[in-house]
C-alpha cells in the first residue's frame, strides 16, 4: 500500500520541480519512485547524481544486474527486483543466471565470490575480512571493482529501502 504520494513536477518543492522537469523533458516522464522521492531535493538530488555516477563503473552490465538481484532477494523490494529481473534480461541473462543470482551466486565462480561478499556488504558488513578481500583478488578482481561493490549495495539499498518505506510496489502484469 503506498504510503507516499507521487508528485507532479507543479506539485514538488522548487529543485525538484527542476529535477523531475529535466527528467521529463529528456526521458518523456519520470517513474514512481522518483516522482515519489520528489518530496526530498536533497534525496532526489543525491539518488540522481548517485545512480548516473554508478552507470560508471568498471563490472560488466550482466554481473551488476545478478548483484543488483541477489540484494534485492534479500532487501525485498519486490519494485526494484521486477525491475532488476527485466534489466537482467535486457543484458542477456538466461532465466538460469537470474534464479541463481536471486540465490545469491552464480555459475561462474569468480562471480560467484563477488556477488557473495556483496550480499555480505549489505548483511553484515563488520564480518568482512583480509581474507576476503584477498578471495577476491586471487579471482581476479581488482580494487576498483572491489570498491565499487559497496556503492552497488548502497544504490540497491537506497532504492529497495524508499520503495518498502514509500510502499511503492511492482504493478501486477496482465494475465
Amino acid at each position: 500500500m503506498r504510503r507516499l504520494d507521487r508528485l507532479e513536477p507543479e506539485q514538488a518543492p522548487e529543485k525538484s520541480r527542476e529535477l523531475l522537469g529535466g527528467i521529463v523533458e529528456r526521458h518523456g516522464s519520470a517513474g514512481e519512485m522518483v516522482s515519489t522521492m520528489a518530496h526530498s531535493p536533497a534525496l532526489l538530488q543525491g539518488y540522481l547524481d548517485f545512480s548516473r555516477a554508478m552507470k560508471r563503473v568498471k563490472m560488466p552490465r550482466a554481473l551488476s544486474e545478478k548483484v543488483s538481484l541477489a540484494l534485492q532477494e534479500w532487501i525485498g523490494c519486490g519494485l526494484c527486483m521486477a525491475a532488476h529481473t527485466q534489466a537482467a534480461r535486457t543484458a542477456g541473462l538466461s532465466e538460469a543466471d537470474i534464479a541463481l543470482a536471486r540465490q545469491g551466486t552464480s555459475a561462474d565462480a569468480r562471480e560467484a565470490a563477488l556477488i557473495a561478499v556483496a550480499v555480505r556488504v549489505l548483511a553484515e558488513p563488520a564480518s568482512i575480512s583480509d581474507a576476503d578481500v584477498a578471495e577476491l583478488r586471487a579471482h581476479g578482481w581488482g580494487d576498483r571493482v572491489i570498491a565499487e561493490i559497496v556503492g552497488l549495495v548502497t544504490l540497491n539499498l537506497m532504492t529497495g529501502a524508499f520503495n518498502l518505506l514509500a510502499g511503492l510496489e511492482a504493478k501486477e502484469e496482465a494475465a
